[in-house]
Order: structure tokens, then sequence, then C-alpha cells
């Protein structure tokens, strides 16, 4: 089964978003323009379609064009629970909450897993966490 791949409507940031998050993830980003797909309902450098390219997270984003609403998002989070080692999982903590919001430090839960929220400088809202086995 192929997991659901969030897509981005942004209000004019595609770019700069999809540039983010390729830095974050150690990834890059193909985008295509408003006048690359012969499209005039926006600006001709504004971004039609981009993803991010043999990364370890799958993302597109657009800019949304005419009336169409952006981006919002209450009571969603994107999960990366287990999706990396302890380091890289940390490094991406701290890359998205980079212009962003912490909304619950990364931290050592009591259960023994660390786990914290941000929510970067996009709008969206990441819970980011993993579990070490205890020491043998």
């Amino acid at each position: 089964m192929t997991a659901p791949t969030p897509y981005l409507h942004l209000p004019g940031t595609a770019r700069d978003a999809l540039s983010f998050y390729g830095s974050v993830f150690g990834c890059g980003v193909t985008a295509h323009s408003f006048a690359d797909f012969g499209r005039q309902d926006g600006p001709a450098d504004a971004v039609a379609h981009g993803h991010l390219v043999e990364g370890p997270v799958a993302l597109f984003a657009a800019d949304v064009a005419g009336d169409q609403p952006p981006l919002r998002s209450e009571g969603l989070m994107f999960s990366l629970l287990g999706a990396a080692d302890p380091a890289t999982l940390d490094a991406w903590f701290t890359g998205l909450a980079a212009g962003g919001r912490v909304v619950e430090d990364l931290q050592r839960r009591p259960w023994g897993a660390s786990d914290g929220q941000v929510v970067d400088r996009f709008g969206v809202h990441w819970l980011i966490g993993y579990e070490v086995d205890a020491p043998a």
C-alpha cells in the first residue's frame, strides 16, 4: 500500500517552501512554473507543481491560483514518528523549527519514547519522535 502524500497549496510561497523542506530533509526539489504548464491563471513564475526528489519525506506543493484558498491547517499534524534514526529526527526538528514555532520541545516521555511538535514557518504542524532501545 502507498502512503498518502501531502500536497500543500500555498499563497505564493511554494518555491520557498520546497527549497526549505529540501534543505531540512536533505533532498532535491523539482518545481514547474505556471508558464511551464502553459497556465494563464496566475503569475508565470508561480509554482504550478513541485515536489521533493529522492528524499526520506514525500511532499508536493503548488501556489494557489485565482481565488483558491491557501493552506490552513487546524487539528492536523504530519507525523515523522520513527521515520529515521534519532540524530536525524533531532536535526529535522531543529530545521523545521527555524523561523517557525516550537509547540512542545522534543523530549523524553515517561513511557520511554521521545517526541515533540513544531509548526514550521509555512504553517505546517509536525510531530517528530522516536524510541531508543534500552541499554543491554
